[in-house]
């Protein structure tokens, strides 16, 4: 049962990531999404790859993420009153 929970928990974090518009957000949710497929496979008996999930989807990606987002510019357009 507990399975299903954090399968749910997977598939609305990956949603919600979809649907932000605040690019570190998105990061954040990457995240979390990361850290329950990596619970996911605990569940399946597979300790290596959620040890790898845990490490690189949770943390490596939504940090480089990040990283990029913070060393690009936005430019914003004006709209022009008519």
């Amino acid at each position: 049962m507990i399975e299903w929970l954090i399968f749910v928990i997977a598939i609305v974090g990956a949603i919600l990531c979809l649907m932000q518009e605040d690019l570190l957000k998105m990061a954040v949710l990457t995240s979390v999404t990361g850290l329950a497929i990596a619970f996911l496979y605990q569940f399946l008996q597979a300790p290596d790859v959620a040890l790898t999930q845990a490490v690189v989807g949770s943390a490596i990606v939504p940090a480089f993420v990040a990283l990029a987002i913070m060393k690009t510019q936005r430019v914003v357009e004006k709209k022009e009153d008519s």
